[in-house]
């Protein structure tokens, strides 16, 4: 299996230990992702909230360029994934808007590169069945809650899952490695986003109610496909819990990084040293 791969700003920086786990998941999966030659920032929030033009042109530019590679783009970052697809889907359904694009980019493209997330790729193309035969470290039973955030689940006809309001893509990966995925309903609720940098007191407060919820749910451990909200959830975590004044202490796992683990892939290659909140209590178990 070969496809494209989009990393996207935040995988290269900080959020380097989901593009380290996602590399070495794939690996030992034999999953090849070829890197994009040349792409470029996708836009991710700021460009579609400023200019149209720009917020086409950005992601264009790199589906054009994966196009040469004659390949299905595969992203996981879920900004990256909503800013792909949501081109793609607008320079399908209108010409004029290809035109001008074309225009920006030196190319006419038409949103025909088809643009899939990581969790699709293991979900669809090598399925729960194989992942489950692969397994060589049972997570033994560990409590996730999965959180898809939003922009994997919204809006709907980009939507990743076939229910934006009860996904499980997620669980049947988790499950398949011997986890036990938690029943809850904060999977798909807002965490801040970027107002992480703007408005913290928005952030901690949403992301507070999550955490709480997660724990209040018997989860030993947050489980996410978006560098945002991992931020979000995890960086924050220690200011949050001084702000409620009571001690949070779950560690928010990239799913490839549960994954990796359960595939006998070290630690060290999946970056799980790099988490804010200290894992070491949930993965002695």
């Amino acid at each position: 299996m070969k496809y494209a791969f989009f990393p996207g700003c935040s995988l290269e920086s900080t959020a380097r230990d989901f593009q380290m786990s996602t590399l070495a998941v794939a690996q030992a999966l034999g999953i090849e992702l070829q890197e994009i030659p040349d792409w470029s920032c996708c836009g991710s929030s700021p460009a579609h909230s400023t200019d149209a033009l720009l917020a086409a042109s950005l992601p264009a530019r790199n589906l054009a360029a994966a196009r040469r590679l004659e390949k299905d783009v595969v992203v996981c970052c879920a900004a990256c994934y909503s800013r792909l697809a949501a081109a793609n889907k607008a320079l399908a359904d209108d010409e004029n808007l290809r035109i001008e694009v074309s225009k920006v980019i030196g190319e006419m493209y038409g949103g025909t590169v088809r643009v899939r997330h990581f969790l699709q790729v293991l979900r669809e193309d090598l399925g729960i069945a194989e992942i489950r035969k692969l397994v060589t470290r049972s997570l033994g039973g560990l409590r996730v809650a999965c959180y898809y955030g939003c922009l994997l689940t919204r809006p709907r006809e980009l939507s990743i899952v076939s229910d934006p309001e009860d996904p499980q893509l997620m669980e049947e990966l988790l499950a398949a490695a011997g986890a036990t995925p938690v029943e809850w309903p904060f999977k798909t609720e807002c965490c801040g986003a970027s107002f992480s940098i703007t408005r913290t007191d928005t952030v901690k407060r949403l992301s507070g109610e999550i955490l709480k919820m997660a724990k209040e749910s018997g989860a030993d451990c947050v489980v996410v496909a978006c560098p945002l909200c991992q931020n979000n959830l995890d960086l924050r975590q220690a200011d949050i819990a001084a702000a409620i004044g009571k001690e949070i202490g779950l560690p928010v796992f990239y799913f490839t990084q549960l994954l990796g683990r359960a595939l006998g892939l070290s630690d060290e290659a999946l970056g799980i040293g790099k988490l804010m909140t200290s894992p070491e209590k949930v993965l002695a178990r």
